[in-house]
């Protein structure tokens, strides 16, 4: 899966919420892309200050500045809000007054995001771009990948339009790509949600998401195409296997017995 080179912003909101905003950049980069030692140094390009980041920009005269605890928010390329993460410790290193003009400025701040997934650009700059719309793009990724691949999908989940569903829905699973436990889960989440969907990332997140707000409504079918192969190399996942004890399928059907799901091994 290759890289999707876009511009695309984000908005910063300090600990106070929605009326603790600092601003609202046209693009940012580097947020993928963490430092020796964990931390990210993030340029804002385009970035139009308010609240207390302006005010770090006033006083200090541009030179660098300590902000504390934010919550920033990433947009589409159309300016839609598409999920968020918790960054600790944003330190502002360097803003200079952009040639775009208007008021705005480029700055360079390093901060601290212990949630982002190795590998989570890739998807998100799919998103970002709306080039993440249809089923399936998860299939080329590898193990790190799909994790990655699910943890975006679970940040995303609550930017979604709601989808429409009853109960008595069949969700049609396509088996022929599952190798592993994480597969499963993105087939599932596309099934129940479309592409990017999540529905849960391991068996306790499934179990929690079978009990509503999540995408579907039991009782529920799932028919779960070419069943055979894809149990068999569910098997042999060693990782689940340690996980689980060599028992995840046993529980995996324990859960969609107890939450009222029939599954049709098809």
């Amino acid at each position: 899966m290759s890289e999707v080179t876009m511009q695309a912003g984000c908005k910063l909101y300090g600990e106070g919420g929605v009326d603790d905003f600092w601003g609202q950049a046209r693009d940012i980069s580097g947020l993928f892309e963490p430092l020796e030692g964990g931390l990210r140094r993030v340029r804002l390009a385009g970035l139009n200050p308010d609240g207390r980041l302006l005010k770090c920009i006033t006083l200090n005269n541009s030179k660098s500045a300590h902000l504390g605890n934010a919550d920033l928010t990433l947009l589409d390329c159309g300016e839609v809000e598409i999920g968020s993460y918790f960054v600790a410790d944003v330190h502002l290193d360097s803003i200079v007054t952009s040639m775009e003009g208007g008021g705005t400025y480029d700055a360079v701040v390093t901060l601290d995001c212990e949630t982002i997934l190795p590998g989570s650009g890739v998807t998100w700059n799919l998103l970002r771009s709306r080039e993440l719309n249809r089923n399936g793009i998860w299939r080329s990724l590898d193990r790190r990948g799909r994790r990655a691949w699910l943890s975006v999908a679970l940040n995303h989940h609550g930017y979604r339009k709601p989808s429409v569903h009853r109960p008595d829905l069949a969700y049609a699973i396509d088996g022929s790509h599952i190798f592993d436990e994480s597969s499963f889960y993105c087939a599932l989440g596309e099934a129940v949600n479309g592409p990017a969907g999540y529905f849960g990332w391991n068996l306790s997140a499934l179990d929690d998401c079978l009990s509503g707000q999540w995408g579907a409504v039991r009782p529920m079918v799932l028919d779960w195409n070419f069943s055979q192969d894809s149990r068999d190399r569910l098997r042999e996942d060693a990782q689940a296997t340690i996980e689980y004890e060599g028992r995840f399928l046993e529980f995996l059907s324990e859960i969609f017995y107890k939450r009222n799901v029939t599954v049709n091994y098809l």
